[in-house]
Protein backbone atom coordinates (compact mmCIF):
# COMPACT_ATOMS: atom_id res chain seq x y z
CA UNK A 1 0.00 0.00 0.00
CA UNK A 2 1.20 3.35 -1.10
CA UNK A 3 2.01 6.31 1.45
CA UNK A 4 3.52 9.20 1.81
CA UNK A 5 5.78 8.18 4.73
CA UNK A 6 8.33 6.48 2.45
CA UNK A 7 9.09 9.80 0.65
CA UNK A 8 9.82 11.47 4.41
CA UNK A 9 12.51 8.70 5.35
CA UNK A 10 14.14 8.89 1.96
CA UNK A 11 14.38 12.74 2.86
CA UNK A 12 15.96 11.61 6.29
CA UNK A 13 18.32 9.38 4.92
CA UNK A 14 19.55 11.84 2.45
CA UNK A 15 19.73 15.07 5.13
CA UNK A 16 21.11 12.87 7.77
CA UNK A 17 24.03 11.35 5.30
CA UNK A 18 24.88 14.89 4.68
CA UNK A 19 25.19 16.11 7.65
CA UNK A 20 27.85 13.54 8.36
CA UNK A 21 30.17 13.42 5.53
CA UNK A 22 28.96 16.32 3.56
CA UNK A 23 28.73 14.48 0.32
CA UNK A 24 24.71 14.02 -1.29
CA UNK A 25 23.80 10.16 -0.40
CA UNK A 26 24.26 8.16 -3.81
CA UNK A 27 21.30 6.44 -5.23
CA UNK A 28 22.83 3.44 -4.75
CA UNK A 29 23.13 3.82 -1.14
CA UNK A 30 19.84 5.37 -1.16
CA UNK A 31 18.25 2.01 -2.57
CA UNK A 32 20.06 0.27 -0.08
CA UNK A 33 19.39 1.47 2.84
CA UNK A 34 15.88 1.87 2.20
CA UNK A 35 16.18 -1.82 1.19
CA UNK A 36 17.05 -2.46 4.52
CA UNK A 37 14.56 -0.34 6.26
CA UNK A 38 11.82 -1.93 4.58
CA UNK A 39 13.26 -5.93 4.71
CA UNK A 40 14.31 -5.91 8.51
CA UNK A 41 10.89 -6.11 9.62
CA UNK A 42 10.34 -9.12 7.79
CA UNK A 43 13.71 -10.65 9.60
CA UNK A 44 12.34 -9.53 12.92
CA UNK A 45 9.27 -10.89 12.34
CA UNK A 46 10.74 -14.59 11.12
CA UNK A 47 12.55 -14.41 14.84
CA UNK A 48 9.43 -13.12 16.94
CA UNK A 49 7.70 -15.65 15.01
CA UNK A 50 10.54 -18.55 16.10
CA UNK A 51 10.36 -17.21 19.82
CA UNK A 52 6.73 -17.98 20.08
CA UNK A 53 6.31 -20.97 21.17
CA UNK A 54 9.21 -21.50 23.35
CA UNK A 55 7.89 -18.30 25.17
CA UNK A 56 3.95 -19.14 25.33
CA UNK A 57 5.23 -22.50 26.56
CA UNK A 58 7.14 -21.24 29.43
CA UNK A 59 5.31 -18.05 30.50
CA UNK A 60 1.91 -18.50 29.05
CA UNK A 61 -0.02 -16.09 26.38
CA UNK A 62 -1.11 -13.23 28.68
CA UNK A 63 2.49 -12.93 29.96
CA UNK A 64 3.65 -13.02 26.59
CA UNK A 65 1.63 -10.64 25.35
CA UNK A 66 2.50 -8.08 27.98
CA UNK A 67 6.11 -8.32 27.00
CA UNK A 68 4.93 -7.61 23.79
CA UNK A 69 3.53 -4.44 23.92
CA UNK A 70 6.88 -3.14 25.79
CA UNK A 71 8.75 -4.45 22.61
CA UNK A 72 6.20 -2.57 20.62
CA UNK A 73 6.66 0.36 23.30
CA UNK A 74 10.22 0.30 22.38
CA UNK A 75 10.10 0.60 18.47
CA UNK A 76 7.53 3.31 18.60
CA UNK A 77 9.89 5.60 20.92
CA UNK A 78 13.01 4.53 18.40
CA UNK A 79 10.79 5.47 15.23
CA UNK A 80 9.16 8.23 17.03
CA UNK A 81 12.28 10.45 18.11
CA UNK A 82 14.57 9.17 15.01
CA UNK A 83 13.93 12.38 12.93
CA UNK A 84 14.90 14.83 16.19
CA UNK A 85 17.98 12.56 16.75
CA UNK A 86 18.62 12.91 12.81
CA UNK A 87 19.56 9.27 12.78
CA UNK A 88 18.42 6.75 10.13
CA UNK A 89 19.64 3.79 12.75
CA UNK A 90 16.95 4.78 15.29
CA UNK A 91 14.66 3.50 12.43
CA UNK A 92 16.52 0.41 11.35
CA UNK A 93 16.63 -0.73 15.28
CA UNK A 94 12.32 0.29 15.56
CA UNK A 95 11.56 -1.73 12.30
CA UNK A 96 13.36 -4.51 13.53
CA UNK A 97 11.87 -4.11 17.01
CA UNK A 98 8.32 -3.83 15.39
CA UNK A 99 9.14 -7.13 13.49
CA UNK A 100 9.84 -8.93 16.87
CA UNK A 101 6.50 -7.78 18.15
CA UNK A 102 4.65 -8.26 15.12
CA UNK A 103 5.94 -11.88 14.85
CA UNK A 104 5.06 -12.67 18.41
CA UNK A 105 1.46 -10.80 18.32
CA UNK A 106 0.21 -12.93 14.96
CA UNK A 107 0.32 -16.54 16.91
CA UNK A 108 -0.50 -15.12 20.26
CA UNK A 109 -3.47 -13.22 19.74
CA UNK A 110 -5.83 -15.99 18.17
CA UNK A 111 -4.66 -18.46 20.41
CA UNK A 112 -5.41 -16.29 23.48
CA UNK A 113 -8.54 -15.01 21.82
CA UNK A 114 -9.73 -19.01 20.94
CA UNK A 115 -8.43 -20.45 24.39
CA UNK A 116 -10.19 -17.84 26.69
CA UNK A 117 -13.47 -18.36 24.19
CA UNK A 118 -16.70 -20.63 24.90
CA UNK A 119 -16.97 -23.40 22.10
CA UNK A 120 -19.95 -21.84 20.68
CA UNK A 121 -18.20 -18.20 20.43
CA UNK A 122 -14.55 -19.56 19.68
CA UNK A 123 -14.57 -18.85 15.79
CA UNK A 124 -16.37 -15.65 16.21
CA UNK A 125 -13.60 -14.83 18.88
CA UNK A 126 -10.58 -16.06 16.85
CA UNK A 127 -11.93 -14.32 13.92
CA UNK A 128 -11.57 -10.67 15.22
CA UNK A 129 -7.74 -11.17 14.78
CA UNK A 130 -8.81 -10.54 11.10
CA UNK A 131 -10.76 -7.71 11.97
CA UNK A 132 -8.40 -5.90 13.89
CA UNK A 133 -5.49 -6.60 11.40
CA UNK A 134 -7.87 -4.95 8.47
CA UNK A 135 -8.34 -1.97 11.20
CA UNK A 136 -4.62 -1.47 12.11
CA UNK A 137 -3.83 -1.31 7.74
CA UNK A 138 -7.17 0.93 7.20
CA UNK A 139 -6.34 3.17 10.45
CA UNK A 140 -2.44 3.24 9.86
CA UNK A 141 -3.75 4.14 5.81
CA UNK A 142 -6.17 6.84 6.85
CA UNK A 143 -3.55 8.79 9.31
CA UNK A 144 -0.95 8.55 6.36
CA UNK A 145 -2.89 10.51 4.04
CA UNK A 146 -0.53 13.78 3.65
CA UNK A 147 -4.10 16.36 5.37
CA UNK A 148 -3.25 13.85 8.70
CA UNK A 149 0.15 12.56 9.97
CA UNK A 150 1.58 11.91 6.20
CA UNK A 151 3.39 15.40 6.30
CA UNK A 152 7.23 16.38 6.25
CA UNK A 153 6.35 17.11 10.02
CA UNK A 154 4.10 14.85 11.66
CA UNK A 155 5.16 11.30 10.04
CA UNK A 156 7.40 10.41 13.16
CA UNK A 157 4.01 10.28 15.06
CA UNK A 158 2.79 8.28 12.53
CA UNK A 159 5.39 5.78 12.66
CA UNK A 160 5.24 6.07 16.81
CA UNK A 161 1.36 5.22 16.71
CA UNK A 162 2.14 1.42 17.36
CA UNK A 163 2.86 2.27 20.25
CA UNK A 164 -0.39 4.02 21.78
CA UNK A 165 -2.40 0.70 20.81
CA UNK A 166 0.70 -1.21 22.80
CA UNK A 167 -0.31 0.80 26.03
CA UNK A 168 -4.00 0.82 25.79
CA UNK A 169 -3.49 -2.84 25.74
CA UNK A 170 -0.01 -2.99 28.56
CA UNK A 171 -2.67 -1.22 30.61
CA UNK A 172 -5.61 -3.30 30.83
CA UNK A 173 -4.83 -6.67 29.95
CA UNK A 174 -3.76 -7.37 33.51
CA UNK A 175 -7.04 -7.26 34.42
CA UNK A 176 -7.72 -10.18 31.92
CA UNK A 177 -7.33 -13.98 33.92
CA UNK A 178 -4.64 -16.31 31.97
CA UNK A 179 -6.63 -18.62 29.66
CA UNK A 180 -8.58 -20.95 31.34
CA UNK A 181 -6.68 -24.35 29.32
CA UNK A 182 -3.36 -22.88 29.88
CA UNK A 183 -4.39 -22.94 33.71
CA UNK A 184 -5.49 -26.55 33.79
CA UNK A 185 -3.33 -28.09 30.93
CA UNK A 186 0.25 -26.78 32.24
CA UNK A 187 -0.23 -25.50 35.75
CA UNK A 188 -2.67 -27.76 36.91
CA UNK A 189 -4.43 -25.52 38.43
CA UNK A 190 -8.48 -26.30 38.09
CA UNK A 191 -9.81 -23.70 40.78
CA UNK A 192 -8.15 -21.21 38.88
CA UNK A 193 -9.38 -22.67 35.60
CA UNK A 194 -12.92 -22.24 37.08
CA UNK A 195 -12.13 -18.74 38.57
CA UNK A 196 -10.77 -17.18 35.51
CA UNK A 197 -14.04 -18.80 33.27
CA UNK A 198 -16.66 -17.36 35.85
CA UNK A 199 -14.28 -14.03 35.12
CA UNK A 200 -14.83 -14.23 31.32
CA UNK A 201 -17.98 -15.82 30.71
CA UNK A 202 -20.15 -14.95 33.96
CA UNK A 203 -21.34 -16.62 36.99
CA UNK A 204 -23.26 -20.09 35.60
CA UNK A 205 -22.58 -23.71 35.38
CA UNK A 206 -19.53 -24.34 32.93
CA UNK A 207 -19.26 -27.48 33.56
CA UNK A 208 -19.14 -29.00 30.08
CA UNK A 209 -16.46 -26.30 28.86
CA UNK A 210 -14.53 -27.67 32.22
CA UNK A 211 -15.59 -31.58 31.91
CA UNK A 212 -13.80 -31.73 28.36
CA UNK A 213 -10.39 -29.39 29.94
CA UNK A 214 -10.90 -32.73 32.13
CA UNK A 215 -11.00 -34.91 29.52
CA UNK A 216 -7.93 -33.27 27.38
CA UNK A 217 -5.89 -33.15 30.55
CA UNK A 218 -6.48 -37.12 30.79
CA UNK A 219 -5.09 -37.73 27.39
CA UNK A 220 -2.31 -35.18 28.04
CA UNK A 221 -1.31 -37.01 30.99
CA UNK A 222 2.45 -38.30 31.14
CA UNK A 223 2.78 -35.90 27.70
CA UNK A 224 4.93 -32.32 27.47
CA UNK A 225 4.80 -29.93 25.46
CA UNK A 226 5.65 -31.12 21.51
CA UNK A 227 8.54 -29.52 20.23
CA UNK A 228 8.37 -28.33 16.01
CA UNK A 229 10.39 -31.22 15.39
CA UNK A 230 7.63 -33.95 17.04
CA UNK A 231 4.86 -32.41 15.98
CA UNK A 232 5.86 -32.97 11.94
CA UNK A 233 6.97 -36.16 13.12
CA UNK A 234 4.03 -37.68 14.91
CA UNK A 235 1.55 -39.45 12.60
CA UNK A 236 -1.34 -38.51 15.10
CA UNK A 237 -0.94 -34.88 13.88
CA UNK A 238 -0.09 -35.85 10.40
CA UNK A 239 -3.22 -34.52 8.24
CA UNK A 240 -3.10 -31.35 10.88
CA UNK A 241 0.05 -30.68 10.20
CA UNK A 242 -0.96 -30.87 6.05
CA UNK A 243 -4.22 -28.77 6.65
CA UNK A 244 -1.51 -26.26 7.96
CA UNK A 245 0.83 -26.42 5.16
CA UNK A 246 -2.46 -25.99 3.00
CA UNK A 247 -3.31 -23.07 4.99
CA UNK A 248 -0.33 -21.36 4.38
CA UNK A 249 0.90 -21.73 1.16
CA UNK A 250 -2.64 -21.02 -0.19
CA UNK A 251 -2.63 -17.96 1.76
CA UNK A 252 0.87 -17.28 0.24
CA UNK A 253 -0.44 -18.19 -3.45
CA UNK A 254 -3.91 -16.67 -2.86
CA UNK A 255 -2.57 -13.54 -4.78
CA UNK A 256 -3.68 -11.33 -1.34
CA UNK A 257 0.03 -10.44 -0.60
CA UNK A 258 1.10 -9.34 -4.13
CA UNK A 259 -1.99 -7.14 -4.55
CA UNK A 260 -0.96 -5.35 -0.65
CA UNK A 261 2.41 -5.35 -1.47
CA UNK A 262 2.08 -3.70 -5.32
CA UNK A 263 -1.53 -1.98 -4.96
CA UNK A 264 0.09 1.17 -7.02
CA UNK A 265 1.64 -1.01 -9.43
CA UNK A 266 -1.78 -2.70 -10.21
CA UNK A 267 -4.30 0.11 -10.48
CA UNK A 268 -1.28 2.12 -12.06
CA UNK A 269 -1.73 -0.79 -14.74
CA UNK A 270 -5.62 -0.98 -14.81
CA UNK A 271 -4.72 2.56 -15.78
CA UNK A 272 -5.58 5.17 -12.52
CA UNK A 273 -4.02 8.32 -12.11
CA UNK A 274 -1.14 8.42 -9.53
CA UNK A 275 -2.42 11.41 -7.39
CA UNK A 276 -5.96 9.11 -6.91
CA UNK A 277 -4.04 5.88 -6.01
CA UNK A 278 -3.56 6.42 -2.67
CA UNK A 279 -7.37 7.08 -1.81
CA UNK A 280 -7.92 3.80 -4.02
CA UNK A 281 -5.54 1.93 -1.98
CA UNK A 282 -7.56 3.22 1.12
CA UNK A 283 -11.12 2.11 -0.40
CA UNK A 284 -9.72 -1.54 -0.28
CA UNK A 285 -8.18 -1.11 3.06
CA UNK A 286 -11.50 -0.27 4.10
CA UNK A 287 -13.91 -2.84 2.19
CA UNK A 288 -11.53 -5.37 3.56
CA UNK A 289 -12.27 -4.39 7.45
CA UNK A 290 -16.14 -4.16 6.33
CA UNK A 291 -15.86 -7.77 5.04
CA UNK A 292 -13.82 -9.00 8.15
CA UNK A 293 -16.43 -7.84 10.57
CA UNK A 294 -18.90 -9.75 8.22
CA UNK A 295 -17.27 -12.65 8.10
CA UNK A 296 -16.66 -12.64 11.88
CA UNK A 297 -21.00 -12.96 12.38
CA UNK A 298 -21.44 -15.50 9.87
CA UNK A 299 -18.50 -17.75 10.74
CA UNK A 300 -20.97 -19.53 13.96
CA UNK A 301 -23.35 -19.77 11.28
CA UNK A 302 -21.93 -20.56 8.06
CA UNK A 303 -18.58 -22.97 9.61
CA UNK A 304 -15.43 -22.71 8.66
CA UNK A 305 -14.58 -25.34 6.06
CA UNK A 306 -17.28 -23.79 3.70
CA UNK A 307 -15.87 -20.22 4.45
CA UNK A 308 -12.53 -21.57 3.31
CA UNK A 309 -13.20 -23.59 0.22
CA UNK A 310 -15.84 -21.22 -1.47
CA UNK A 311 -13.43 -18.16 -0.54
CA UNK A 312 -11.13 -19.48 -2.03
CA UNK A 313 -13.14 -20.47 -5.24
CA UNK A 314 -14.79 -17.09 -5.36
CA UNK A 315 -11.35 -15.81 -5.40
CA UNK A 316 -10.04 -17.64 -8.10
CA UNK A 317 -12.78 -16.56 -10.29
CA UNK A 318 -12.27 -13.01 -9.52
CA UNK A 319 -8.81 -13.31 -10.52
CA UNK A 320 -9.91 -15.15 -13.59
CA UNK A 321 -12.43 -11.86 -14.32
CA UNK A 322 -9.45 -9.47 -13.64
CA UNK A 323 -7.00 -10.99 -15.78
CA UNK A 324 -10.11 -10.65 -18.69
CA UNK A 325 -10.89 -6.60 -17.37
CA UNK A 326 -6.46 -5.80 -17.63
CA UNK A 327 -6.29 -7.88 -21.24
CA UNK A 328 -9.44 -5.90 -22.46
CA UNK A 329 -9.12 -2.10 -20.93
CA UNK A 330 -6.83 -0.86 -24.33
CA UNK A 331 -9.84 -1.13 -26.58
CA UNK A 332 -12.24 -0.51 -23.83
CA UNK A 333 -12.22 2.79 -21.95
CA UNK A 334 -14.46 2.19 -19.04
CA UNK A 335 -12.91 -1.36 -18.78
CA UNK A 336 -10.32 0.17 -15.19
CA UNK A 337 -13.27 1.09 -13.57
CA UNK A 338 -14.33 -2.65 -14.05
CA UNK A 339 -10.82 -4.25 -12.64
CA UNK A 340 -10.98 -1.76 -9.71
CA UNK A 341 -14.47 -3.03 -8.77
CA UNK A 342 -13.47 -6.74 -9.11
CA UNK A 343 -10.23 -5.62 -6.95
CA UNK A 344 -12.78 -4.88 -4.30
CA UNK A 345 -14.53 -7.90 -4.89
CA UNK A 346 -11.22 -10.06 -4.21
CA UNK A 347 -10.09 -8.26 -1.07
CA UNK A 348 -14.36 -9.04 -0.10
CA UNK A 349 -14.24 -12.47 -0.65
CA UNK A 350 -10.47 -13.26 1.11
CA UNK A 351 -11.85 -11.10 4.61
CA UNK A 352 -15.32 -12.43 4.35
CA UNK A 353 -14.12 -15.92 3.94
CA UNK A 354 -10.70 -17.50 4.47
CA UNK A 355 -9.14 -14.33 6.59
CA UNK A 356 -11.16 -15.12 9.21
CA UNK A 357 -11.83 -19.19 8.73
CA UNK A 358 -8.07 -19.49 8.63
CA UNK A 359 -7.15 -18.41 11.66
CA UNK A 360 -10.25 -20.02 13.40
CA UNK A 361 -9.07 -23.48 11.92
CA UNK A 362 -4.93 -23.09 12.58
CA UNK A 363 -6.22 -23.14 16.39
CA UNK A 364 -8.78 -25.58 16.72
CA UNK A 365 -6.60 -28.50 15.01
CA UNK A 366 -4.44 -28.48 17.36
CA UNK A 367 -4.36 -29.79 21.07
CA UNK A 368 -2.65 -27.66 24.24
CA UNK A 369 0.31 -29.67 23.75
CA UNK A 370 1.08 -29.19 19.90
CA UNK A 371 -0.70 -26.07 18.81
CA UNK A 372 2.29 -23.73 20.16
CA UNK A 373 4.91 -25.43 18.18
CA UNK A 374 2.23 -25.70 15.11
CA UNK A 375 1.77 -21.97 15.12
CA UNK A 376 5.57 -21.59 15.04
CA UNK A 377 5.59 -23.73 11.89
CA UNK A 378 2.89 -21.63 10.33
CA UNK A 379 4.34 -17.89 11.85
CA UNK A 380 7.89 -19.12 10.44
CA UNK A 381 6.37 -20.04 6.57
CA UNK A 382 4.28 -16.91 6.61
CA UNK A 383 7.30 -14.76 6.92
CA UNK A 384 9.32 -16.27 4.61
CA UNK A 385 6.46 -17.25 1.75
CA UNK A 386 5.53 -13.14 2.26
CA UNK A 387 9.52 -12.46 1.72
CA UNK A 388 9.54 -14.87 -1.52
CA UNK A 389 6.37 -13.46 -3.00
CA UNK A 390 7.55 -9.91 -1.87
CA UNK A 391 10.60 -10.37 -4.01
CA UNK A 392 9.12 -12.51 -6.75
CA UNK A 393 6.04 -11.25 -7.88
CA UNK A 394 7.74 -8.27 -9.68
CA UNK A 395 9.71 -10.36 -12.09
CA UNK A 396 6.68 -12.15 -12.61
CA UNK A 397 4.38 -9.46 -13.46
CA UNK A 398 7.49 -8.51 -15.62
CA UNK A 399 7.12 -11.70 -17.82
CA UNK A 400 3.40 -12.89 -17.66
CA UNK A 401 1.97 -9.16 -17.14
CA UNK A 402 -1.75 -9.65 -16.58
CA UNK A 403 -1.73 -13.41 -16.85
CA UNK A 404 0.43 -13.74 -13.76
CA UNK A 405 -2.87 -13.40 -11.78
CA UNK A 406 -3.91 -17.13 -13.24
CA UNK A 407 -1.09 -18.77 -11.30
CA UNK A 408 -2.90 -17.56 -8.08
CA UNK A 409 -6.58 -18.57 -10.06
CA UNK A 410 -4.88 -22.53 -10.20
CA UNK A 411 -3.30 -22.28 -6.82
CA UNK A 412 -7.25 -21.42 -5.23
CA UNK A 413 -8.95 -23.51 -7.52
CA UNK A 414 -6.69 -26.12 -6.45
CA UNK A 415 -6.83 -25.33 -2.55
CA UNK A 416 -10.40 -25.03 -2.73
CA UNK A 417 -10.65 -28.51 -3.98
CA UNK A 418 -8.61 -30.50 -1.08
CA UNK A 419 -10.45 -28.28 1.77
CA UNK A 420 -13.90 -29.74 0.37
CA UNK A 421 -12.52 -33.26 0.05
CA UNK A 422 -10.60 -33.82 3.47
CA UNK A 423 -10.73 -30.61 6.28
CA UNK A 424 -13.59 -31.79 8.70
CA UNK A 425 -15.56 -29.31 10.16
CA UNK A 426 -14.78 -27.94 13.02
CA UNK A 427 -17.49 -26.14 14.60
CA UNK A 428 -19.07 -26.53 17.58
CA UNK A 429 -16.47 -29.52 18.47
CA UNK A 430 -14.17 -29.86 21.66
CA UNK A 431 -10.40 -30.61 20.47
CA UNK A 432 -11.22 -34.23 21.17
CA UNK A 433 -13.80 -34.38 18.76
CA UNK A 434 -11.59 -32.68 15.98
CA UNK A 435 -9.27 -35.16 16.96
CA UNK A 436 -11.39 -38.08 17.09
CA UNK A 437 -12.74 -36.82 12.82
CA UNK A 438 -8.78 -36.69 12.30
CA UNK A 439 -7.76 -39.88 13.37
CA UNK A 440 -9.96 -40.92 10.41
CA UNK A 441 -7.30 -39.72 7.80
CA UNK A 442 -4.47 -39.97 10.30
CA UNK A 443 -5.16 -43.89 10.88
CA UNK A 444 -6.91 -45.08 7.64
CA UNK A 445 -5.04 -47.76 6.60
CA UNK A 446 -4.70 -49.50 9.97
CA UNK A 447 -8.26 -49.15 10.15
CA UNK A 448 -9.01 -50.46 6.95
CA UNK A 449 -6.88 -53.71 8.02
CA UNK A 450 -8.37 -53.68 11.32
CA UNK A 451 -11.95 -54.00 10.01
CA UNK A 452 -10.80 -56.82 6.98
CA UNK A 453 -8.94 -58.81 10.05
CA UNK A 454 -12.46 -58.86 11.74
CA UNK A 455 -14.11 -59.62 8.87
CA UNK A 456 -11.94 -62.33 7.88
CA UNK A 457 -12.59 -63.74 11.63
CA UNK A 458 -16.11 -63.90 11.36
CA UNK A 459 -16.03 -65.54 8.32
CA UNK A 460 -13.89 -68.31 9.70
CA UNK A 461 -16.53 -68.45 12.71
CA UNK A 462 -19.35 -68.72 10.64
CA UNK A 463 -17.48 -71.62 8.42
CA UNK A 464 -16.90 -73.80 11.64
CA UNK A 465 -20.49 -72.94 12.33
Amino acid sequence: MITYTSVHVKALLNETWLARSGLPLPTETLTLLWSFIVSIYGLGGFLGSMASGYLTQRYGKKKCLLGNNVVMLMSAFLMGFSKMASSFEMILAGRFLCGISAGLCIPLHPQYLGEISPKKLRGFTSSTASVFWSLGKAFGQILGQRELLGSASLWPLLMAFSGFTAAIQLLTLPFFPESPPHLLLHKGDEQGCLKAMKILWGEGHHQAELEDLRKELATLKGTRSSSVWEVVKDPSLRWQVYTLLLLVITMQLSGINAIYFYTFEVLQTAGFDKDHIPYLSLGVSLCELLAAVMCSFIIERSGRKKLLWGGYWLMATVLAMVTLTLSLQRWVPWMPYCSLALLFCFVMCFAMGPAGATVSVRMEIFDQSSRSSAFVINGTLNWIGMFVIGMAFPFVVESLRQFSFLIFMVALYTSGLLIYLFLPETKNKSILEIREEFEKLNFKKKQVLVLERNVTEERAFCTKL
